[in-house]
């Protein structure tokens, strides 16, 4: 048996002793987020629960098992990749259009009997998830078991909690004292008339606390829980992780520490007549449930959420500062990259990652990467979230020969400074009609974002169809959203604005000066090749003169990445005039920036890269 049908054998072993316990439990389906107490998107090992049972090793997914079917609901940037890695498991790929679909809700219904029970656990299922799910079976007769864990049952060597030692975020970089956040997190506390605010989404405590951690891969966050009342706090966290002085100095603003495993008792133990301030959409059902009916409840976003998503005017040119750090360790990347493709050198996907993290390794600051590098060679480079590894990956050339194609690379950083991503797609040898074609629409759709004015307030969602436009007038289009917002030295996916049409347009999604977004429209052929041209951008307020009386506020992008695109896969020909003002103002900026940072190969590289067409 070789190590593939090795793998999903186990997988279907996994599967039988999931339902095993479903029937010892008395349960018709149990349902596997791809989520963990604090409803994060990359999940300490303890918590990838479906990972380990489905084999699939995208971010997002969703697995439902029932004692005659497992499927795994996957949106279309994981549909190549989970096809393979289901194959001969046993488990459905069952197709999503994005990934806040609720078709699996929609599937339960439908399927499962009336009067049977559906379980998932409910200290890693969302507040918000959980209302939904009820409601949904509710209607079809079928109740909801969150109350238990079947993973403990059936994962006899669950990894334990992360032991990672917290660390402070100290000025300059942390722009703000822990003392300022707390006291204004406590305003917003008083205006929505609370006592208490309990907070488990890792990044938002990370910036409150000016701390950082390593419990998850790319995010400096740490497992914890706060319960902030109007005077003082509890970090409810593993104590052997704080080290004293950073203990004294929590204590100092109030701010004292508490077991990770004692929240839950927290709540239960609020004084009758207290409000507590939750976030629905970032807190569980198993935690909401501990709050006792004496307690009154304020549900709304965590201030600390929105707070966070405005850069101050010092976080910013931190920021700033981050990114040309990241433009020269890209330069010294792509420097190399030509070279050793000219040397006739062996290069992998996996090769990319390597070298591009030792660039940024060599920049000061540098934490680690800001999330897995993506390198997708011709046809992975089509799969949005493609993940090459030592199992299967590409080479890009072998034996000093390389086959004509585009290479997409999708990578970050984090910087004690700030957080980058960035994606370029480069030509190996001659671009072809179709790829040139596909890479200027892709341009043109990313250059109309970046050129926008838009009146401050403008809900987030609605700009996606800007950068679309051009990709549309071809006739062809792009499954994942525009643009995420992105943390400052924090997750590189931040809330709670988004540039995509998942989201939906809510008062919350509100542009505000600060924010910081990626601008990332695509253009995806399966089997052939994928374009992703990414930079970040910052609201700034636009100058638009008298206008501004009559017409209010606006604001308008200014772009923060500083890397060169590939001027070899352009067709002019499709491209304004205006656009290419645009693009050869953007490439004098980058060389304007970033050559004081870079010598030898990587600005002479630089130089050649920045020339205006």
């Amino acid at each position: 048996m070789d190590t593939l049908d090795a793998s999903r054998t186990l997988i279907r072993t996994r599967i039988d002793a999931l339902r095993a316990a479903l029937n010892c439990a008395a349960l018709a389906a149990w349902v596997v987020p791809s989520s963990d107490p604090h409803l994060s998107e990359y999940l300490p090992a303890h918590w990838q629960g479906r990972e380990w049972l489905s084999g699939f090793t995208g971010s997002v997914g969703t697995l439902v098992v029932t004692a005659e079917f497992a499927g795994l609901w996957v949106d279309s940037r994981y549909w190549v990749m989970a096809e393979a890695q289901l194959a001969g498991t046993g488990i459905a790929l069952m197709k999503i259009p994005s990934a806040g679909s609720t078709a699996h809700l929609d599937w339960m219904a439908e399927h499962l009997p009336n009067g049977s029970t559906v379980g998932v656990d409910g200290d890693v299922l969302g507040l918000a998830a959980a209302r939904l799910l009820q409601s949904t079976l509710a209607a079809r007769g079928v109740a909801l078991d969150t109350g238990r864990d079947l993973l403990d049952v059936i994962w006899p060597d669950r990894p334990a909690l992360p032991t990672a030692l917290v660390y402070e975020h100290v000025p300059p970089f942390a722009a703000t004292s822990r003392a300022d956040k707390l006291a204004a997190l406590r305003a917003e506390m008083r205006r929505a008339g609370t006592t208490h605010h309990f907070i488990s989404t890792l990044d938002d405590l990370a910036w409150l606390l000016n701390l950082r951690g390593a419990d998850v891969s790319y995010n400096p966050v740490f497992i914890a829980h706060a319960l902030i009342d109007l005077t003082g706090g509890r970090l409810f966290i593993d104590e052997r992780k704080v080290p004293p002085r950073i203990v004294s100095r929590l204590a100092e603003d109030g701010v004292t520490l508490a077991p990770y495993a004692r929240a839950a008792d927290a709540l239960r133990s609020l004084p009758a007549g207290s409000t507590l301030l939750v976030d629905p959409r970032r807190v569980t059902v198993g935690l909401r449930s501990a709050v006792s009916e004496h307690v009154s409840v304020v549900e709304a976003i965590n201030p600390s959420t929105m707070a966070k998503s405005r850069k101050t005017a010092a976080e910013a040119d931190h920021v700033r500062l981050a990114m040309t750090q990241d433009g020269a360790a890209l330069a010294e990347f792509f420097a190399w990259f030509e070279s050793a493709l000219a040397r006739g050198e062996r290069i992998t996907e996996l090769t990319i990652d390597e070298q591009i993290t030792a660039a940024r390794a060599r920049q000061p600051g540098f934490v680690s990467p800001s999330f897995s590098t993506i390198a997708g060679w011709k046809a992975n480079g089509a799969m949005p979230h493609y993940r090459a590894t030592d199992e299967s990956h590409a080479v890009i050339r072998d034996a000093g020969h390389a086959d004509d194609g585009l290479l997409l690379i999708d990578s970050g950083g984090q910087y004690v400074c700030g957080t980058t991503d960035i994606t370029r797609v480069v030509p190996v040898g001659e671009p072809s009609n179709a790829e040139r074609t596909d890479f200027t629409r892709v341009l043109k759709g990313m250059i109309a974002l970046s050129r926008t004015l838009f009146p401050r307030g403008t809900r987030s969602p609605v700009l996606d169809a800007i950068a679309r436009a051009p990709i549309w007038a071809g006739g062809v289009d792009y499954g994942h959203g525009t643009g995420h917002g992105v943390g400052y030295f924090l997750n590189v996916h931040e809330g709670p604005h988004g540039i995509t049409p998942h989201l939906p347009p809510e008062p919350q999604t509100a542009m505000e000066p600060g924010m910081i977004t990626s601008n990332e429209p695509g253009l995806y052929r399966p089997g052939k090749w994928g374009v992703r041209i990414e930079n970040l951008v910052l609201n700034v307020p636009a100058d638009t003169g008298a206008e501004a009386v009559q017409f209010g506020e606006f604001l308008r992008f200014e772009t923060l990445t500083l890397c060169p695109i590939d001027t070899r896969c352009i067709d002019r020909s499709l491209l304004s005039t205006d656009e290419i003002d645009w693009l050869n103002a953007y490439h004098a900026e980058v060389w304007h920036r970033v050559s004081p940072w870079v010598t030898g190969e990587a600005l002479d590289w630089l130089q050649r890269r920045t020339q205006p067409i």
